[in-house]
């Protein structure tokens, strides 16, 4: 049986001066949950692949594009959640994003702040146990060189027009 999931997450990192930062966005006034502090975050639209979902997403909330990432993983998680509004379970596939250390978001109007984070920073931050979950891979699976790279998305599969 083949599940396509309702969302995706991404959670946007970088090396400086060899040590991780994660890239935190807060919700703003426009959207629900205004004011959480999450990475990014969004609907898988159509018959889009879920990859091209993910890259989409990232370009128009924060502006960055494939030629500004480094690595593309998948973070082997997808959280379930119950989603009240709606009266549904809906479930989010999670993604590691590597961008270079100068690298800086511009900010879509769903998001009015940005932090650059240390990893236990950035699970201090976050309310949701998925959103912990998430990046702890990041930390575990995508800054060892030895599991590194089986979690990487070939480019191939990562391309967006």
């Amino acid at each position: 049986m083949t599940l396509r999931p309702d969302l995706v997450d991404a959670w946007i990192f970088r090396l400086v001066d060899g040590r991780p930062q994660v890239l935190m966005l807060r919700r703003s006034a426009v959207k629900v949950l205004s004011g959480l502090w999450q990475g990014v975050s969004g609907r898988v639209e159509g018959d889009e692949s879920v990859v091209d979902a993910v890259l989409r997403e990232v370009r128009e909330e924060t502006g960055i594009g494939p030629d500004a990432i480094e690595g593309l993983y998948s973070l082997d998680f997808v959280a379930s959640f119950l989603w009240e509004p709606v009266d549904a379970v809906m479930s989010s596939v999670h993604f590691g994003i590597r961008v270079a250390s100068g690298i800086e978001p511009v900010l879509s109007e769903e998001h009015d702040r940005y932090r650059w984070l240390t990893i236990d920073e950035a699970i201090a931050a976050s309310v949701w146990p998925a959103y912990r979950e998430a990046i702890t891979r990041v930390r575990d699976c995508l800054l060892d060189p030895a599991r590194e790279p089986w979690f990487r998305i070939p480019p191939a599969k990562a391309a967006v027009d």
